[in-house]
């Protein structure tokens, strides 16, 4: 039996370089190693239990999908008009705290790491534009209605989920180290 804080820095330390390893290695085309730290450590600052993680995909995936649509306005119609892109910003953001009566969004925290994950990561990833209007770019902003692993709505609600399961298969775990034989 170990005590709870050796446990779960254990179970963490050990579940975590194996979700490195994956998510910079084999799956590196497909995951965010540091979107999915973002999800472990909201699923742990929700409370670390099975609500946790129910509170901390939902409200990770919503602010994802919240941030993606600022994205899109932006790209579309901000015409990188900074009080344009501002009020995007301000009415999208409105967003992520007015739906905290609903349970499963009720960890505002959550829903802002998502968006903020999936706009740092786009306003942040350099791409290339299309050569001609017919193709597709490289980048974030250049994909966000891609369908394809490129679309930094997926691959973030990807590089999330998977994170916040790993934080509840760490916390399990570490319950599973710190028990009696």
């Amino acid at each position: 039996m170990l005590p709870q804080l050796v446990a779960l820095s254990l179970s963490i330390a050990v579940l975590g370089a194996v979700w490195a390893f994956l998510a910079l290695g084999p799956l590196g085309a497909y995951v965010l190693v540091w979107a999915g730290f973002i999800a472990w450590g909201c699923f742990f600052h929700t409370g670390g239990d099975q609500k946790a993680l129910i509170k901390t995909i939902c409200g990770n995936v919503y602010g994802v999908i919240i941030g993606w649509i600022a994205l899109l306005l932006v790209v579309k119609i901000g015409g990188g008009v900074l009080i344009v892109n501002a009020i995007i910003v301000g009415v999208t953001v409105f967003f992520l705290v007015i739906v905290a009566k609903i349970d499963q969004l009720s960890a505002v925290p959550a829903n802002v790491y998502g968006y903020a994950a999936i706009v740092a990561y786009s306003l942040h990833e350099k791409g290339v534009a299309a050569a001609t209007p017919d193709m597709v770019g490289t980048g974030p902003l250049e994909n966000l209605t891609s369908p394809s692993i490129n679309n930094p709505l997926v691959k973030l609600i990807i590089s999330m989920v998977i994170g916040a399961i790993a934080g509840y298969i760490s916390g399990q775990l570490a319950g599973a180290l710190t028990k009696k034989a």
